[in-house]
């Protein structure tokens, strides 16, 4: 059926046309009766008899005077059709031209293939960031149970929206259509993750207003600077030991980290300051940015710690992994086609010449070793899955490190491929995490530092801006990130 709204505007505009054509009629009417008049007033009258005798020169101006009478009547009606026609034409286009409330809106383009998939991108970035920095907010209160709650929900959405992702760029489903509405799927959860959140954000505060926030995160930053000095020494004990190889995957940590607690420092002082002062305010936004800084300097040293671990572990597994391998083979060697268990002779036989012949990258060995097996199908048990678990926690545990303390940067494509290797076994989640490690270090190259600045690299500016515990949009760093959504997070500016 049709609109009502719609059925009304022709009768409007055709009640207006007929208003300006009725004008041009009465127009030219009364121009005719202009014209007419004289012509009628000369034939019903008498000739008045002229007194005296009237000369023929006088005759004749009176004649000159009767076709003057008859000009202005015709200019008048043609000025009237004048008039009319121009109204009529100036209707009927401000009638095709003009949007009036009785006529549908232009409907604006839809948006291209590719301005949905950035949207899909932009939307993962942001819930990604949301998440983690929620996460990290949390590990400063106790009790807030709702807020909790919401964080889960929220990940489980982000985890979703991943996964959807993901598909997406191995090229299901194929056809348009399909791709449209998973990227659209894409953006919707991600927004009901932000959603999620930002409902919790003003509970939260609640909680964290009703501790003592200041008192924590001065007394975790105490801890954090006493274990900074250790963290360093094992690092450079494991170097010494394994070679720079081992441990370049946490390589300037260490000095990130210090970077953090600097600038956690300046901001503890400014909240402290602010309190004896009564500015509420103020303490909120130095506490937050300091349980932030404080918080990656936790991720950057835990980190190298665990890779020192991982280190050694490795190198205790190195030796019976190999045996294991090389029973393995010997049992394979009949039934596998010979290229694979030479293949894997030779990977074998490397990694036990690099044992015997001094410092290794130990976990990169035991990768070699997993890799080898598992390419001529075993490797399903034993030693060797101990090993191929080892490396996949190794390299899950260095590209969430890196990704978190670099979000600023990081790009949807590493932290998608960081979600799927979370969900994958592990051969496949070494495989996808060392990608995600990579492409995280390739963004953040190409993104570069807007605050490496001498006063920026001094006061640990440029480092919380990586890291995404502040927005980065003024000099100083801008507004302070908190637990929420998209709608929230930048409450603290």
């Amino acid at each position: 059926m049709t609109s009502s709204l719609i059925r009304g505007r022709p009768r409007r505009a055709a009640g207006h046309i007929a208003v300006r054509v009725g004008h041009a009629v009465l127009g030219g009417v009364a121009g005719v009766v202009w014209l007419v008049l004289p012509v009628m007033t000369s034939v019903t009258q008498d000739p008045v008899p002229a007194a005296g005798g009237v000369t023929a020169s006088a005759a004749q101006a009176a004649d000159g005077a009767s076709a003057t009478d008859y000009v202005l009547p015709l200019v008048a009606l043609a000025a009237a059709g004048a008039l009319g026609g121009y109204g009529y034409v100036r209707r009927i286009r401000r009638t095709r031209s003009r949007t009036t409330p009785g006529s549908p809106s232009p409907v604006p383009p839809a948006p291209s293939p590719a301005d949905v998939e950035r949207q899909a991108r932009a939307s993962l970035v942001l819930a990604d960031d949301c998440v983690r920095t929620s996460r990290e907010a949390l590990g400063y209160v106790d009790g807030a149970t709702s807020a909790e709650q919401a964080l889960r929900a929220a990940e489980t959405e982000l985890a979703a929206a991943f996964a959807i992702w993901r598909r997406y760029e191995e090229g299901v489903p194929e056809d348009a259509a399909g791709r449209r509405q998973a990227l659209v799927g894409v953006v919707g959860r991600c927004a009901e993750a932000g959603r999620r959140l930002d409902a919790e954000a003003a509970g939260f505060d609640t909680v964290w207003d009703a501790g003592d926030a200041l008192a924590v995160a001065e007394g975790r930053f105490r801890q954090l600077a006493g274990w900074t000095g250790t963290v360093a020494a094992a690092l450079a004990g494991a170097g010494e030991r394994y070679g720079a190889a081992a441990v370049a995957p946490v390589v300037g940590y260490v000095e990130q980290a210090k970077d953090r607690l600097v600038f956690a420092t300046s901001r503890l002082n400014q909240a402290r300051q602010a309190a004896d002062s009564g500015d509420g305010e103020g303490r909120r936004r130095g506490v937050r940015a300091a349980e932030g800084a404080v918080t990656q300097a936790a991720v950057l040293l835990g980190g190298v710690e665990r890779l020192v671990e991982e280190v050694r572990a490795a190198a205790e597994l190195v030796p019976a992994a190999l045996t294991g391998a090389e029973a393995e083979l010997t049992g394979l060697r009949g039934a596998a086609s010979p290229p694979r268990p030479a293949h894997a002779d030779a990977v074998l036989a490397g990694v036990r010449g690099e044992v015997t012949g001094g410092p290794y990258d130990t976990v990169d060995a035991l990768r070699r070793i997993v890799r080898a097996v598992e390419g001529t199908g075993g490797g399903r048990s034993g030693v060797i899955a101990a090993g191929a678990e080892l490396v996949a926690r190794s390299a899950l545990g260095a590209a969430d490190d890196f990704v978190g303390t670099h979000r600023a940067a990081v790009g949807a494509e590493a932290r998608a491929l960081l979600a799927a290797a979370g969900r994958s076994a592990p051969a496949d989640a070494d495989r996808l995490a060392r990608k995600a490690r990579e492409l995280a270090e390739r963004d953040v190259r190409a993104h570069g530092n807007p605050f490496a600045g001498e006063a920026a690299h001094g006061s640990g500016v440029g480092g919380v801006v990586l890291g995404g515990v502040l927005l980065g949009e003024e000099g100083d760093g801008g507004p302070v990130v908190a637990f929420g959504g998209p709608e929230s997070r930048r409450r603290l500016g």
